[in-house]
């Protein structure tokens, strides 16, 4: 195989996906990928429920947990990301959600000069193919992801709608046109029944050009170095297998996501002295700010039982129900199977006076059994969940060996922040208030989780503890800053500062955490840095 390239991208994830898509566009310009895991031949990726197989599989996924704090009851969480091609966007909820205009304008006011909403909203426009109603100036149409609506609609879904217009929520027809606030139904990555991966989307199309190559199972161990330049990357196909290297003409692109960006600069000698002295690896350059920054939503989810006759995904995903639902869906008509694991969204204020929603919740007409992973409930349910915007608690990801085949310390610190603890409250205070209102009445019998004799601050923040999770929105740790901030790692070109020809383009150069999902903020990461990198620039977006 050829060792040399222009550019050695690490990792076919959202980001990889797509920028090796646009890399290769020039037919001059050679590019290597390589991806940890092994290409995305298994059906249950590509059936959206199918999230419910892929999250606890091995074989697609890293089963990464978190370090256990008080806050989570003493719990480790697993905070499960994307092992094959297209990364977490394989394995995801797939729902499509940009956030507010504020988040980016706030990265642009720390310095991070062209990264205010006008710069990015051309980039966010770039990546989707939006069907359905979208605002011409601030929704894509010709390319990238196909964006589309819920079209299985449940009564409880529309009953909870309802409750939310009565107690003061607006409808809102479209949350990714820069006006957030209100309720409706997720937009999401769907098309024709069956997910459609950010690979699928960018790459898989791609395949054919000469100027690609696309290596699976090949995990990346080590960035290859001369002085402060990197040169190329090595990677094993298996634990203590032969050490492979490539090269990079021109640069080293890391898009392995948070965690495997922090751990393998660290175990490549980039990062806090202290820490690599500690895994005993030679510090080539010390950047203190590697691993650190780390954040992720963290949510609490409320369970109300529904009354007997009443029909939920419970009921609808066994038996001969499912049976009916899979012919459906392999008519092309609207299924279970083709719906994102959250139907309806909230984006709204944890009390009043609030300029701007700080909560983003989420209703399902369905029920998970306690403590279980997506394990629906044996009689009809209901779920409602809520977590912050912007989440002020923070931690790190750590390698904990030189060997990359060993999974990193994942530390976010979950609610650490009082004020943190204070939003997190009034989302849980908001949901069980909206399914409580008699718009609920004629479906829901009663609340079983926490269950109504919770009420106190202490005893829903307990239930928290011992309850909450995970969403799976980790950025930060390879954070987006000036030079003079000493916990950057990149600047506002995402090159890792002191080196030359490294660069990280994915979701751990976020400076701070979007009020939203954080796929289509990585792809549109992905996408500006696309032209930077190509010598390339679109206009900003009119006020």
């Amino acid at each position: 195989m050829e060792q040399e390239f222009d550019y050695v991208i690490v990792g076919c994830g959202a980001a990889g996906s797509l920028l090796a898509a646009r890399l290769t566009e020039d037919r001059d310009t050679t590019v290597c990928v390589l991806e940890a895991g092994p290409r995305d031949r298994n059906p249950f990726i590509h059936i959206p429920a199918g999230f419910v197989k892929t999250l606890k599989d091995p074989s697609v996924t890293w089963q990464f947990r978190t370090t256990p704090t008080e806050r989570t009851s003493g719990r480790p969480i697993a905070t499960v990301q994307g092992r094959t091609l297209g990364g977490s966007s394989s394995i995801n909820g797939m729902i499509y959600n940009r956030g507010q205009p504020h988040d980016l304008d706030s990265w642009a006011q720390r310095g991070n000069r062209g990264w205010g909403y006008a710069d990015c909203l051309p980039y966010y426009c770039r990546t989707e193919r939006r069907l359905g109603f979208g605002e011409p100036d601030k929704r894509g149409r010709e390319q990238g992801i196909p964006v589309t609506d819920m079209d299985w609609i449940n009564p409880l879904s529309e009953a909870f709608i309802q409750a939310c217009v009565a107690a003061g929520i607006p409808r809102n027809p479209d949350y990714n046109s820069g006006d957030q606030a209100g309720v409706g139904y997720f937009q999401r990555a769907i098309l024709n029944g069956k997910r459609v991966s950010a690979y699928r989307a960018f790459l898989h199309g791609a395949l054919t050009r000469h100027n690609l190559d696309l290596r699976t199972e090949a995990r990346a161990c080590a960035i290859l170095l001369e002085g402060k330049r990197a040169t190329g990357v090595a990677y094993q196909r298996q634990r203590g297998g032969a050490v492979t290297e490539v090269r990079a003409r021109r640069e080293v692109i890391l898009c392995g996501g948070t965690a495997n960006t922090a751990r393998l600069l660290q175990v490549s000698g980039i990062g806090p002295a202290a820490l690599l002295q500690s895994l005993g690896v030679p510090l080539r350059h010390e950047l203190p700010g590697v691993g650190e920054n780390f954040r992720d939503h963290y949510a609490s989810r409320v369970v109300w039982r529904a009354k007997p006759g009443v029909t939920t995904l419970n009921e609808l995903a066994k038996g001969l129900r499912l049976g009916g639902q899979i012919m459906r869906w392999g008519l092309g008509q609207p299924s279970i199977l083709a719906t994102a694991p959250s139907h309806v969204y909230v984006f709204w204020k944890s009390f009043e006076g609030l300029d701007q929603p700080d909560l983003q919740c989420v209703f399902t007409p369905g029920s998970y059994k306690e403590g279980q992973v997506y394990v629906l409930d044996d009689y009809p349910g209901v779920t409602a969940g809520a977590w912050q915007h912007r989440p002020e608690s923070s931690g790190h990801v750590r390698a904990r060996s030189p060997d990359v085949f060993e999974d990193p310390e994942l530390q976010p610190n979950y609610l650490k922040d009082e004020n943190d603890r204070r939003v997190h409250l009034g989302g849980i205070r908001l949901i069980r208030g909206l399914l409580g209102r008699p718009e609920m009445t004629p479906f829901l019998e009663t609340e079983s989780l926490p269950g109504l004799d919770v009420q106190r601050d202490d005893e829903l923040l307990d239930f928290a503890y011992r309850n909450g999770s995970t969403t799976y929105h980790l950025i930060g740790t390879a954070k987006m800053g000036p030079a003079d901030d000493p916990m950057a790692v990149v600047d506002d070109r995402l090159r890792v500062h002191g080196l030359e020809s490294l660069r990280v383009v994915d979701a751990s150069v976020m400076p701070s955490m979007t009020s939203a999902n954080t796929y289509a903020t990585t792809l549109m990461i992905a996408e500006k840095a696309s032209d930077m990198i190509r010598g390339r620039a679109l206009e900003p977006a009119a006020a």
